[in-house]
């Protein structure tokens, strides 16, 4: 069994709090919905209340960090072995939601609650950044209660320690003194032991799925480098600087989506790649339907790198570019960033963040369809 503990009030000589059961599971579930991190580790909760598609409800249910869902069941007192069994089937439904289920379910509770802000948001308000492309790939059956038998301890052990079942207990202490509240908790095991990979619904059904034309361009706007002005008045992005950097925006076809970046600033246009990559030496671009080499342009930035002539081991360092007609573009200081979008550091990613994807069309006013090829 776990360490029991105490709780003392010192004044003149320790005096010992009370413990009493906690009044009931809803205002259990109400103190954690209300500070989560009384858990002992950060988590998004997501829902409450929820039903499963077996006729059954999860007290609660969160998210963490790397996008794994947990699963809290709570009892308010003494614990039979038969909530194990209730755990284990409610990680029989969770490992097999997808990512559509799982923001639809995040949506329900957030609207309960009178908040209209999308998972997005809500995981970057909470961890910082925006979630993983695939969600649950990971979860976690945690009981929750005031204490357990020794039958349900023994079987909880044997499933997480023997056969890796992500399951543990989390125990509460409840104390009463001179009209104050209080909470205590400890965990049977270790939380890392409890966590194991979702071996359900396949990864590809766990992230957003991708609408087959909108992509993440990163534009690296940086002093004596490339320039935004530049892209916004004749109509391309680029990366260079190494193998790395070029190669996913060469892999860009013709008809394209780019929704495009620029690091620590926001959104600043959407547009359709409009012909095929070439290096800056030999790019030629479309102005005003006119073909004119990118070398005779009058332009902002430097696209020309001294590294060119001193390539090694095969890798090409040279700035590539990719002509562009923009759909709607703006001024860097126009930029649109809100808290929950994409980024990341690849110069060209497919863009599945359905949030970015449909507020940055919003801002823009520009048609959320596919693009004509």
């Amino acid at each position: 069994m776990p360490l029991e503990f105490g709780l003392w009030r010192v004044d003149d000589k320790p005096v010992r709090v009370a413990t009493r059961p906690m009044p009931s599971e809803s205002r259990l579930e109400e103190l954690i919905e209300a500070d989560p991190d009384i858990l002992g580790h950060p988590l998004l909760l997501i829902g409450r209340q929820v039903l499963t598609q077996y006729g059954k409800v999860v007290d609660l249910l969160g998210m963490d960090a790397e996008g794994g869902l947990h699963v809290l069941e709570l009892k308010r007192d003494r614990t039979p072995r038969e909530v194990v069994a209730q755990v284990l089937d409610y990680g029989s439904w969770v490992q097999e939601l997808t990512n559509e289920q799982i923001r639809d379910i995040y949506t329900s509770y957030a609207r309960a609650r009178g908040r209209a802000e999308e998972l997005d948001e809500a995981f970057a308000l909470r961890f910082g950044g925006s979630p993983p492309e695939a969600l649950n790939a990971s979860h976690a059956l945690t009981i929750v209660a005031s204490e357990v038998d020794a039958a349900t301890e023994r079987i909880v052990t044997y499933l997480a320690s023997g056969f890796q079942v992500p399951v543990n207990v989390l125990f509460f202490r409840y104390f009463e003194d001179e009209g104050r509240s209080y909470l205590a908790r400890t965990w049977l095991m270790d939380e890392v032991e409890a966590v194991v990979p979702s071996a359900g619904a396949t990864g590809r059904g766990k992230q957003e799925p991708w609408n087959g034309t909108d992509w993440y361009v990163s534009f690296g706007d940086e002093p004596g480098g490339r320039n935004w002005d530049d892209a916004l008045r004749y109509g391309f992005v680029s990366a260079g600087g190494g193998e790395w950097f070029s190669r996913t925006i060469r892999s860009l076809p013709i008809g394209a989506r780019v929704f495009t970046h620029i690091p620590k600033v926001g959104y600043v246009g959407v547009g359709t790649v409009c012909g095929e990559p070439q290096p800056f030496v030999d790019a030629t671009l479309d102005i005003d339907g006119e073909s004119r080499r990118m070398t005779d342009l009058p332009l902002a930035g430097t696209y020309l790198r001294a590294a060119e002539t001193a390539a090694k081991d095969g890798e090409d360092p040279r700035e590539w570019i990719l002509p562009v007609t923009w759909e709607r573009a703006v001024p860097r200081e126009e930029a649109l960033w809100r808290t929950g979008f994409f980024a990341n550091q690849n110069s060209a990613c497919k863009l599945r963040a359905r949030f970015t994807i449909e507020e940055v069309s919003r801002h823009f006013g520009i048609d959320r369809g596919l693009p004509d090829a």
